[in-house]
């Protein structure tokens, strides 16, 4: 059974290239976009791309519309479906100008890759997505053991999540020294930590209450004081694994490395919530609840400018659009509330009054 294309892996080689150097993707980002060009392989039976035409590409989206989960057993979610099909059509159009290609592709015909317009709209909606509340987290934190080394760690890095909203990439691979505990702050230096595309800027604890902050203080404390860590340690070190000899590895307490990725975060949180019998909250998911935060405290835009660069963001409209969705409990809520607010009789009356007059010259609006 074929299971792979010389000559596709080395122009895919030359694009995975590109889209690092040229158009500056994480390594994350090219691998999923290399899952996805594998997998359009796999439809055609590994077939040169120099073979590839318009009704290739009609003929994947009709079969990745019936393809399922792995996992679950359910259809593909449109939104994968469309991460898929914009990653092809990307390459395709990119394939057309490479050499040995242009004689043989068109740039139109990366176009078929498209889903539909109605599809697409659905792909792209908001959806509700668990996000927890403080006192969610607060009980979550209250629920984790802290005997052992590697209990003090999860427990401190849920802390330090939400006291901070860092990104679990981020955390991983922090390092003692980035960590200003006397101006309660963290460093997040994009030359040495993981930030979403290198950036570098500040971040001080948000308000989240002083009981959580003490547990990530406290971990500090363990670390520089008994286990004798210095600045060039990680934050949240890697779990040590031993051999015994007949019962294969073992956890033994704390190394000295850091986590390789960030799956043992997810992981941490995953078990730390299903044990406080909590719907389970990603650690990104920490962002929305430090923004739906921020949207009822800060009073001025200029406080929540600061809050949103507190969150790694140079634009508000980025802490809104990306973490700002009202929830529709919350919604209904203002609403509700707004309806119950009675206006003047003037105000209503010159409402209306507005309303008539650009009804019947809506150059008012210009």
């Amino acid at each position: 059974m074929v299971r792979h294309n010389a000559e596709n892996e080395r122009i895919k080689h030359r694009y995975f290239q590109y889209l690092c150097e040229a158009k500056r993707y994480s390594s994350q980002t090219v691998d999923g976009i290399a899952l996805s060009l594998t997998r359009f392989e796999r439809h055609t039976k590994f077939q040169s791309f120099k073979r590839f035409h318009r009704q290739k590409a009609i003929a994947f989206k009709t079969y990745l519309a019936m393809e399922r989960n792995q996992s679950t057993g359910k259809p593909l979610s449109k939104s994968t479906r469309l991460s898929t099909l914009n990653a092809l059509k990307a390459f395709f159009f990119w394939l057309a100008d490479q050499p040995g290609y242009r004689s043989l592709l068109n740039y139109s015909d990366s176009e078929y890759f498209n889903m539909s317009e109605k599809d697409t709209r659905a792909a792209k909606m908001n959806t509700s997505r668990s996000i927890p509340t403080i006192e969610q987290i607060r009980k979550v934190l209250d629920l984790m053991p802290d005997e052992s080394d590697c209990q003090k760690r999860d427990r401190a890095l849920v802390a330090f999540t939400i006291l901070t909203g860092s990104r679990d990439g981020a955390t991983a691979s922090l390092k003692l020294k980035h960590i200003d505990i006397a101006k309660r702050k963290v460093i997040f230096d994009g030359r040495e930590v993981a930030t979403k595309f290198s950036k570098s800027f500040t971040t001080w604890f948000f308000p989240v209450g002083g009981d959580i902050e003490i547990i990530f203080i406290d971990w500090l404390s363990y670390l520089k004081q008994t286990q004798l860590f210095g600045p060039e340690d990680p934050l949240f070190p890697a779990t040590k694994v031993v051999s015994k000899h007949n019962d294969g590895f073992q956890a033994d307490g704390l190394s000295r490395e850091h986590w390789q990725t960030a799956s043992p975060i997810r992981d941490t949180f995953k078990k730390a919530f299903r044990c406080a019998d909590i719907p389970y909250a990603n650690p990104h998911s920490f962002r929305n609840t430090l923004t739906q935060m921020g949207e009822q405290l800060c009073r001025t835009p200029e406080e929540f400018k600061a809050w949103s660069q507190n969150i790694g963001h140079e634009r508000v409209m980025t802490t809104l659009m990306s973490y700002g969705a009202v929830q529709a409990d919350r919604q209904e809520e203002i609403i509700q509330r707004l309806n119950s607010i009675k206006l003047p009789n003037k105000k209503t009356t010159d409402l209306i009054e507005m309303l008539r007059d650009v009804i019947n010259d809506p150059s008012l609006l210009a």
